[in-house]
């Protein structure tokens, strides 16, 4: 069943022709066919915006922004991994570039239309924030993010988790060392950066605890992601049962992992399954960034996100771009995974 703000059946993958590309894993090479499909959107569209939604601070290690504002992400394929290049080749198209194995091609293009938010209709949002005099500015030059979301579940849950309770900084540090610790490093042909896999639940859950502390998780947030991880080896939780779920009844399934909040079920939501009708309260980097965007005088909070209902998860991103944009680090191209192995 199509949500309600997806956009219309026309922007369906169209398939292109095949070439032959490389891709290397460390200390050895091996030639993979690679196909590229054109994908059309809807303007406005940008995927520098999009990408940097999705992946917060330039130092992520799976989420890549090449300096040519090309997009590079290893996925999960059926017997090796895939690697996906997504390039923005004009304001109503993109080319999806998949190298790797070729029986989950046709997967893994939903998979990145789903990850970059191709199908979803923000006109409410558009709407709603120009009305609002201090945010207006903002969605004016953040106009054409659309709103991402990980490619599973497991990830979702895995970001929401680390993130709790500390510093966008610090948790992504935590995040490379931890990625770094768990996967190998692949290298592909035209990209200078060091590409990762996200780990799977497996292999989180086969890792010994020392080395899991040792890349930065406290031990609360350690037992967190291990239940979260059995819950979904026994099919307690599962994405789809969450999907069938209003996100009200769905927060709830969450909240009864134990170390699952209000706040990190929200987060699972609008990131993992793309629920922009939820918005992450008693935030302190949303209220920071709040007070970055609408200044330092008294906000309506609640009105604001009833105004902007049911798209109020949208502001979610469009403060976090705000805090980028003074950061420098919106759109900035990825920095390297090798120098960032000691934690950075």
């Amino acid at each position: 069943m199509s949500r309600p703000d997806e956009a219309p059946a026309e922007t369906r993958a169209r398939p292109g022709r095949y070439d032959v590309m490389q891709m290397t894993s460390v200390g050895a090479r091996r030639r993979v066919s690679s196909a590229q499909h054109e994908v059309l959107v809807t303007p406005p569209y940008r995927l520098d915006l999009t990408v940097s939604a999705l992946r917060r601070l330039s130092t992520n290690l799976v989420d890549v922004l090449t300096h040519q504002v090309q997009y590079v992400r290893v996925l999960r394929g059926s017997s090796k991994p895939v690697i996906a290049r997504v390039a923005q080749v004009r304001p109503d198209a993109l080319t999806i570039t998949l190298e790797g194995d070729e029986r989950t091609r046709e997967r893994a293009v939903a998979l990145v239309r789903r990850m970059l938010g191709v199908d979803r209709d923000l006109a409410h949002f558009d709407r709603a924030a120009a009305g609002i005099p201090w945010l207006e500015p903002l969605a004016a030059r953040m106009r054409g993010v659309r709103p991402p979301r990980y490619p599973t579940l497991w990830e979702a849950c895995v970001n929401a988790i680390v993130f709790q309770q500390v510093s966008l900084l610090a948790a992504s540090a935590i995040m490379r060392r931890m990625i770094v610790a768990l996967q190998p490093v692949l290298d592909s042909d035209g990209v200078s950066v060091s590409l990762y896999e996200f780990p799977t639940a497996e292999i989180v859950l086969a890792a010994d605890d020392h080395l899991l502390r040792a890349a930065g998780l406290s031990s609360g947030k350690l037992a967190t992601l291990r239940r979260v991880g059995e819950a979904l080896a026994a099919g307690t939780l599962d994405e789809t049962m969450l999907e069938k779920r209003t996100s009200a009844d769905a927060a709830a399934l969450l909240r009864g992992i134990k170390g699952i909040g209000p706040w990190t079920a929200a987060v699972i939501l609008l990131r993992g399954l793309g629920r922009l009708d939820v918005f992450p309260m008693n935030d302190t980097s949303v209220a920071r960034n709040l007070a970055l965007v609408a200044g330092s005088g008294p906000v309506d909070v609640e009105g604001v996100l009833q105004a902007l209902r049911p798209q109020q998860g949208m502001l979610y991103y469009h403060l976090l771009l705000a805090r980028l944009e003074t950061r420098n680090d919106l759109g900035r191209a990825s920095i390297s995974g090798r120098a960032l192995l000691d934690g950075g």
